[in-house]
């Protein structure tokens, strides 16, 4: 039985690949850079986004640019106000999920979607200053191919989440394999054979960051001061910033689930050395009392214990069951593209419209067909009259049933 053909994974020979010295595509001249921009009730800070981000596009020499919006089921005005800019400007390129996906999927959907030599997903939040887009375009220039843009320091940020996250940093780099630059979020700019090879990776259940660090790539990193955002707040709860935490972990290491293995061995020596203890000291002293505290104190310790484990090994069990699946990561409602013609589902006037022109079309045919059938049927059954035609010649006359 032949063996199927393994997947590719060379990724040289994408149009990223043969960039000219001065970072241009040695095919279509000038280098197309894309913005992926994820959004969901954003906006109160879009117009501030779009003046600031359109003054700073228009100071980048030799660069055609693209600006790919995803809104991420929005409940208020995020929608009108991106249909809005886009009336203004034809860069501008909207991907209008069905619901609520969450932003690792609008990522990715801005990924997916993307067509540039370049791709720099940035916060419509203006956290991520755009002043900071033309010095990843000159690094990426240079070179690199991606250009990380790394906090100097988290001052717009509580005490509280400021420890939160340098404890994740320090947990996360210890267990995984797969090292996350610290202070690093997910702006940053990634050639187009980066973004070839993270659109190949099959994960349902993203850590975007995770996914960007583990395709590696040669990388360099510009510093920058956080700003406090334009507008709104932030959609990141404490609980969901914990479950994301526990994302990205389980999502690259399997250390969790190995460390109880060890807690387990350990577990086992010391219940063997206090057994030993016990016997030795019943041998000598003779039987005591039994302590009743101690042995609640641990039954109820390695009851804790194990639910903490199952709870780990639970964990893991999810991500397989979200997995196995195989459901899309997200569903993409509408389309509002850069050319005049929008993708999306027709509305419901005009399904009614080619539904009813579609219907009478059938109609008819059914009809004509009915109808030959009955001729047909008419002329084998019905015997045909003889005449004589003005030539003298005797012929035949068809069968014609008259309405009256």
């Amino acid at each position: 039985m032949p063996r199927a053909a393994a997947p590719r994974t060379d990724i040289s020979h994408s149009p990223s690949a043969h960039r000219g010295p001065s970072g241009t595509s040695a095919t279509s001249g000038t280098p197309l850079i894309s913005l992926v921009v994820p959004c969901h009730n954003e906006a109160p800070a879009l117009d501030k986004f779009y003046r600031a981000v359109s003054a700073v596009l228009e100071s980048v020499p030799n660069a055609r640019f693209e600006i790919v919006c995803v809104n991420d089921g929005s409940t208020d005005d995020t929608l009108s106000c991106l249909l809005a800019l886009r009336r203004a400007d034809a860069r501008i390129r909207i991907i209008d999920f069905t619901r609520n996906f969450g932003k690792e999927a609008a990522l990715s959907a801005g990924i997916d979607e993307a067509q540039g030599d370049a791709v720099i997903p940035i916060d419509a939040d203006l956290q991520d200053p755009p002043a900071l887009i033309p010095v990843m375009i000159e690094r990426w220039r240079d070179g690199a191919e991606v250009v990380l843009a790394k906090r100097t320091n988290r001052a717009s940020d509580t005490v509280a989440k400021r420890v939160a996250a340098g404890l994740y940093y320090r947990v996360h780099n210890r267990l995984s394999e797969v090292k996350l630059p610290e202070n690093v979020g997910d702006f940053r700019l990634m050639d187009r054979r980066v973004v070839t090879a993270i659109k190949r990776l099959p994960e349902r259940r993203r850590f975007m960051k995770g996914l960007f660090a583990w395709v590696g790539f040669h990388t360099e990193i510009v510093e920058y001061v956080r700003d406090p955002r334009a507008a709104g707040e932030s959609k990141f709860s404490g609980w969901r910033l914990w479950n994301f935490a526990l994302e990205g972990i389980t999502s690259f290491s399997t250390v969790p689930l190995r460390c109880w293995t060890y807690i387990g061995v350990s577990l086992a020596l010391m219940s063997l050395a206090y057994g030993s203890y016990i016997v030795i000291r019943t041998l000598l002293h003779g039987i005591d009392v039994p302590g009743y505290a101690s042995l609640l104190v641990g039954i109820l310790f390695l009851g804790g214990i194990q639910l903490v484990g199952i709870g780990v090994i639970g964990e893991y069990v999810g991500r397989i069951y979200y997995e196995s699946k195989g459901r899309p990561l997200y569903l993409v409602r509408r389309r509002y593209q850069s050319s005049v013609k929008v993708s999306h589902l027709p509305a419901r006037t005009g399904v009614r419209h080619v539904a009813g022109k579609a219907i009478g079309k059938l109609t008819r045919l059914d009809m004509s067909n009915n109808g030959e059938a009955g001729k047909s049927s008419a002329a084998q059954s019905v015997p045909r009259p003889r005449f004589r035609s003005s030539g003298s010649r005797e012929g035949t006359r068809p069968f014609v049933r008259r309405m009256s």
